[in-house]
This record gives C-alpha cells, sequence and structure tokens, in this order.
C-alpha cells in the first residue's frame, strides 16, 4: 500500500482549498467594487426623497399666491339693458341683489380710461345709474351725471354747480347692502372735498345720500334750488 507524503497532501489540500479562496476572494472583491455604487444609489434616493418631500410643502409662487377666481361674467341681459341706460361703452361694475331687498340690480358707469391726463387714484367716472329689476322691467332707482338723484329729485348734499367728473368707491355690505361714495373733481384736478356717501335706505326703498357722519339719511329736493348742497 502506497503511503502519502505529508507534501502530498499539503498538494491535495491546496488543491482543493486554493479554487474555494479563489472564489471567496472574488466575491469579496466584487462585494466590494459593489458597495461604493450602492452607498452611492441611496443617497441619491435619500436625497431624492427629501427633495420630493420638501417640494410638496414648498410656498406657492407669487403668481400662484396672487391668482383668484375670474368674476362671474355679466349676463347678455343685464349687459343690454345697461347699453340702453349708458351706452354700449359702459361698463357694469356689480351685478345681485346690491340693496340686500330681495330685487336684482345693477350698478353700471361710464369710467375715464387712465391716460397722461387723466392719473387720478380710484375710478373716475362721469356717469353712474343703479338700475332694478320689477316684474322684468329694468328701471332706474339711482343716476349720478351732472347731480345725484334718485326718482324722487336731488339727493342731499348734491352740489349746485354741474359736476363734469367723480371719482366712485363702492363696497358690498353683507348688511347694509351697497355702499357709494361720490367724490366730485374739477377738470383733472382733485378738489379734496368729502365724498357723498349714498346707500339704500329700507325705510323709505330708494337710495339716499347720508350726512357727514355717514349714519343718518338726508331727504331728497324736487327742485335743485332747494337741495342741500353745501359741501363741507
Amino acid at each position: 500500500m502506497e503511503k502519502t507524503s505529508q507534501s502530498d497532501c499539503s498538494r491535495a489540500n491546496e488543491a482543493r482549498i486554493g479554487p474555494s479562496l479563489l472564489r471567496e476572494g472574488f466575491g469579496l472583491r466584487a462585494a466590494h467594487r459593489w458597495r461604493i455604487p450602492l452607498k452611492f444609489s441611496l443617497s441619491v434616493l435619500s436625497l431624492a426623497i427629501f427633495l420630493g418631500g420638501c417640494g410638496a410643502n414648498t410656498p406657492k409662487t407669487a403668481t400662484q399666491a396672487e391668482t383668484r377666481p375670474a368674476a362671474p361674467p355679466v349676463p347678455e341681459e343685464i349687459q343690454l339693458a345697461a347699453a340702453s341706460l349708458l351706452g354700449s361703452e359702459s361698463q357694469v361694475l356689480a351685478f345681485g341683489d346690491l340693496a340686500k331687498n330681495g330685487k336684482q340690480e345693477f350698478l353700471v358707469a361710464n369710467v375715464v380710461p387712465k391716460t397722461p391726463t387723466n392719473n387720478l387714484p380710484g375710478t373716475i367716472v362721469t356717469r353712474v345709474v343703479i338700475a332694478e329689476n320689477t316684474d322684468g322691467k329694468w328701471a332706474e332707482v339711482l343716476r349720478c351725471d351732472e347731480h345725484l338723484k334718485n326718482q324722487k329729485g336731488f339727493l342731499g348734499l348734491t352740489p349746485l354747480t354741474p359736476v363734469t367728473g367723480w371719482r366712485l368707491q363702492y363696497e358690498q355690505s353683507e348688511i347694509k347692502g351697497l355702499e357709494l361714495y361720490f367724490t366730485p373733481l374739477k377738470g383733472t384736478t382733485d378738489s379734496h372735498v368729502l365724498p357723498i356717501g349714498v346707500r339704500w335706505n329700507p325705510e323709505t326703498k330708494r337710495y339716499q345720500s347720508l350726512d357727514r357722519s355717514y349714519e343718518h339719511f338726508l331727504t331728497e329736493s324736487p327742485t335743485l334750488n332747494t337741495a342741500r348742497s353745501s359741501l363741507r
């Protein structure tokens, strides 16, 4: 029987172990080579998730924040009625239950466009009308041209001298309804007089002017000569 020398055993063991170590070494080197790209991929993925989360909470831009719903279009019926009262170039500024009296109304004006000679702040108008719908027919309930008038006559505080231009300010109150403020102007310069307040009076059921405290209604005058027209 042949004896196996220790050297032969060693060579045999090396023959068996060698390929295994080579394979293991190859695997370790491969794992080492893949470890860096894997770490890099995880880092990129984490960064993407972080940025995605930040993007979801990013405040809206100024353009997005300032975007508001568009005003509802003016019904054709109101546009036609407004054109019949103040012409095709008139502008409907508001419509609906303006006086909070259950009736449909609209506010229309001849607005003076902004030009180098008209740089006054606010809405400058030459004529203004509020019309009300009663039984399907539109009728004036307030007119502002050279003076302020309603169905009963000239409003209190209307100027005796004809006014060619007014600064119009208006706002809608959920309780008091439409509130208007007319400031008479002289030419293209601001006269700095106090505005005349006008509002629907539920007691008399018509638009009337207010005193200087804007709390009490003033009566109308049938003629301009007797109208209380002092502007203080």
